[in-house]
């Protein structure tokens, strides 16, 4: 036979409050129930991580600076900070170049003079006036180079003739002097004029043995294309190995203008730096570079 217990061992079930079971709503509406839970959340949230009371006003995120140094860090990021150099050796150094010059290869590289696509993809997009005031920009950062490290195995004799390359160049194969059109000092020449100093052992023989290879070139008619066919490759490598050990005199500023000197040949002539053609035998300031 089946028992039922007492009525005094029966414990009548509690009547249910509302927080066991939220007031019923229309389906995808919360109840009160709800919002009173998430408000109790936040408040305790909000006091572990200190942000105070929550009507207090939250600071607006910091904006990056509306300026070109902030614009150009996609360039520093290989060239180095402010367009010191890369580390690597194939990145050259960016600061202080003639702003005629850094606007020129932006140009050449948007062109498809010189190759290297992530060069050509970051400048596509850009238009002429803005490559110009990013080479602006660039051009006066005054910054000191670094000690000269090339140490490559080469002969006295080979740096020898490197230097004569450099500063006398070679009559009987018709090819002048490097400081005829990069100046005396070697620092370059304004406005179109890159210096050769300060520039890495490895880069200098790449942008050299691009040359020769046609996967660099300039506006034509293209000097350096037609010099660099006249020299064999063990006298490139003299070039770069004497120029890359040189130390950068007390003002590595570019030239106001050439040295004196007679204007190039015209088999020599330099579309992207005319005023080396068309110079007088004898500047104005006397020949100070």
């Amino acid at each position: 036979m089946r028992t039922f217990p007492s009525s005094q061992n029966f414990t009548a079930p509690r009547s249910p409050t509302p927080l066991d079971h939220p007031t019923p709503t229309r389906l995808g509406q919360p109840s009160a129930w709800f919002f009173k839970r998430l408000f109790k959340g936040l408040f305790w949230a909000a006091a572990a991580w200190g942000a105070g009371p929550l009507n207090a006003q939250v600071p607006a995120p910091q904006r990056f600076a509306n300026d070109m140094a902030e614009r150009t860090r996609a360039c520093t990021a290989c060239h180095g900070e402010q367009g010191r150099a890369g580390p690597d050796g194939y990145y050259p150094r960016l600061a202080g170049k003639p702003a005629g010059y850094l606007h020129n290869q932006l140009r050449n590289f948007a062109q498809g003079r010189r190759h290297y696509d992530l060069m050509a993809r970051l400048v596509d997009p850009l238009s002429d006036a803005y490559l110009g005031e990013m080479a602006q920009y660039f051009a006066h950062l005054q910054l000191p180079y670094p000690t000269p490290t090339a140490s490559n195995a080469i002969t006295p004799e080979r740096l020898a003739k490197g230097q004569q390359l450099v500063t006398q160049g070679d009559a009987t194969r018709g090819l002048p002097a490097c400081t005829q059109c990069h100046g005396v000092r070697l620092t370059g020449v304004q406005p179109n004029v890159p210096g050769l100093l300060g520039l890495p052992l490895d880069y200098l023989n790449a942008q050299l043995g691009a040359w020769q290879t046609a996967q660099r070139r300039a506006h034509a008619p293209d000097c350096m294309a037609e010099i660099v066919q006249r020299m064999p490759a063990q006298d490139l490598i003299a070039v770069s190995s004497w120029l890359a050990r040189q130390p950068l005199p007390t003002d590595t500023r570019p030239a106001d203008r050439a040295p004196a000197g007679p204007a190039l040949p015209e088999a020599l002539r330099c579309g992207s730096a005319p005023e080396l053609s068309a110079r007088a035998a004898k500047p104005p300031n006397g020949g100070k570079p």
